[in-house]
């Protein structure tokens, strides 16, 4: 298979549209026309990553992390970043990056997280506004049934735990065909009154394009009538972080021990006890500090992310348990993520978790 068809079931999951603006991921090296020779999953591009990828045969890197972050003007060789560009495309090796798309999904790095502490109920912290699409469409009664299951096919009906949601109106569409058309009902030159539907639903913004053209396939009339509108509605599986519960609260020195027992931390730095149960956790990983006044405003018990800074701390105030266990640490498990996500659709796809220790921060 090729690489553009690993790519395209990556991006299904987590399309790159939900990638934050700073962001760089996709495809950074490589053709995505090239017959793909297995796929070699890292959190980090290193050196010795790419080494590996070349002692395996393998000319597929998927990464969490984008090798190149930043604009380069030159490619020299002078740091890790530059010498690892340099290897992989002298190597003909494709390094591929699902970074913050990755985070910004239902199901993502925050659901593997969730699952390994054993949180249930998890939902989005901080849902992304504006995201969604209200599509109608209007639909002889005979195709009706067609056209929303196309419609659903593409994406378009998901709200919450809910899919293949949709309205349906029945009324009468009125329209004159003109000297050049052929219409499918209706005779030229002629006012004709159709029975129709109209059929309502939702879909993210990403998708739109693709949910109109499978409507538009699946419709019988040569010019389909159909809106679209901006909705103010979060979109409740996409956005920033997560919240969820135990099912059993904890004491607050039996959830850290827990944090640092399941990512395998040297160390768990966090704000003063608070002398309340954990319950309610919301989490990011990686840097997710930002995310500290929505995890207060939810009422969570505790914050877990991966980077905090000094002052943050500070914010606890008594009022929440503030924990950092490390960038690393809490989002190694994106690398099972994705080879999971590559293997449910190719199962004899060759992939390899690599077998680099790439986190770069040690302790003493």
């Amino acid at each position: 298979m090729k690489i553009s068809e690993i790519i395209h079931v990556i991006e299904d999951f987590a399309p790159l549209p939900l990638q934050e603006s700073y962001d760089n991921a996709g495809l950074i090296t490589g053709s995505p026309s090239e017959e793909a020779t297995g796929g070699l999953f890292t959190l980090d591009v290193t050196e010795a990553v790419v080494d590996e990828a070349i002692s395996l045969g393998y000319n597929l890197i998927i990464a969490h992390h984008p090798l190149i972050f930043k604009p380069l003007k030159r490619l020299t060789g002078k740091d890790e970043m530059e010498r690892s560009v340099i290897k992989a495309i002298r190597n003909n090796i494709a390094v591929y990056a699902a970074h913050t798309n990755l985070d910004n999904v239902a199901g993502g790095v925050n659901s593997m997280i969730c699952a390994r502490l054993g949180l249930k109920k998890a939902r989005i912290l901080q849902p992304v506004s504006g995201g969604l699409r209200k599509v109608v469409v209007f639909v002889p009664v005979s195709h009706a049934d067609t056209v929303r299951a196309a419609m659903f096919a593409a994406g378009a009906g998901t709200i919450g735990n809910y899919d293949s949601c949709s309205f349906n109106l029945v009324g009468k569409g009125t329209f004159r065909p003109l000297a050049d058309s052929t219409p499918f009902v209706g005779t030229a030159g002629e006012l004709h009154s159709e029975s129709e539907i109209r059929i309502e639903t939702v879909c993210p913004a990403y998708i739109l394009n693709r949910v109109v053209n499978r409507m538009i396939e699946a419709h019988p009339y040569e010019e389909v009538a159909w809106d679209a509108y901006p909705l103010a509605n979060d979109n409740p599986l996409t956005g920033s972080g997560m919240i969820a519960e135990f099912p059993e609260p904890l004491g607050e020195m039996e959830f850290l021990e827990l944090v640092k027992k399941t990512f395998s931390a040297s160390c768990v730095k966090y704000s003063p006890i608070t002398g309340r149960k954990i319950r309610k956790v919301a989490l990011c990983g990686g840097s997710g500090n930002f995310l500290i006044g929505n995890a207060m405003a939810a009422q969570a018990d505790a914050f877990l992310t991966g980077e905090l800074k000094y002052h943050d701390f500070f914010l606890a105030d008594k009022k929440i348990l503030l924990v950092e266990a490390g960038h690393y640490e809490t989002e190694q498990f994106t690398k099972e993520l994705l080879v999971q996500i590559v293997k449910e659709k190719f199962t004899t796809f060759a992939t390899r978790i690599s077998s680099i220790q790439t986190n770069p921060v040690n302790y003493l």
